[in-house]
């Protein structure tokens, strides 16, 4: 089994090779920026792929875009340092198959690599237990498009639907209809009760500008 670790902190593949050696592992690969990570996986071409959300140079999701349109069956386990219900739903939106909090014991990595290679989706448990709280009490953020879970994110941080259409180069009426289809899929009625939502799910950082 082959395994390549995209993450931008030495000290975090170290760790993560350490423990993936408990695996029966024959090659492990690294690559610490977006820049690196595609021409890694090319070369490696790994059974599975963890893969860093939150990289210093770009965003993990754009690289899990790449690596997924570069192999459509490519198997990724996004390890995250949040425990984010929108941004586990953009990683599962974007194809990958695990997605494990920095936060969860070590062997839930574990389990989501072995997982991966049964092809079986695997989110940490404490994640989970926020996305089924979140499918119970209203319409569940899975059903959001990319560029809607991006607008979400833009009103967890505070700003007006005037300022995410200037943001994003886009006419205001394109976002106030937008908002419109996300409440109706989140179960609200109106726009503060979606920055209310917005800022319970929000996870500190702004999804990258990739579109639908």
């Amino acid at each position: 089994m082959k395994i390549l670790i995209v993450d931008d902190h030495t000290v975090v593949r170290d760790g993560i090779r350490r423990l993936v050696e408990a695996l029966p592992v024959t090659e492990i690969g690294e690559a610490e920026s977006p820049s690196t990570a595609l021409a890694a996986f090319r070369k490696l071409r790994p059974d599975v792929t963890v893969l860093d959300i939150n990289l210093k140079n770009g965003s993990g999701l754009d690289v899990l875009r790449r690596l997924r349109a570069d192999d459509p069956k490519a198997r990724i386990v996004v390890f995250s340092m949040y425990s984010d219900i929108v941004y586990a739903a953009s990683a599962r939106r974007d194809g990958a198959l695990g997605y494990v909090s920095k936060s969860a014991p070590s062997d839930e990595l574990l389990v989501a690599i072995e997982k991966a290679l049964e092809d079986q989706p695997y989110v940490d448990s404490e994640t989970a237990a926020l996305m089924a709280e979140n499918e119970n009490a209203r319409g569940s953020v899975a059903d959001l498009t990319r560029r809607e879970l991006q607008i979400l994110h833009m009103l967890g941080d505070g700003k007006s639907l005037t300022e995410i259409a200037q943001g994003l180069g886009v006419a205001y009426k394109t976002i106030a209809n937008t908002s419109t289809r996300m409440k109706e899929k989140l179960g609200v009625e109106r726009t503060s009760d979606l920055v209310r939502f917005a800022i319970e799910t929000k996870g500190g950082r702004m999804l990258d500008h990739g579109e639908d």
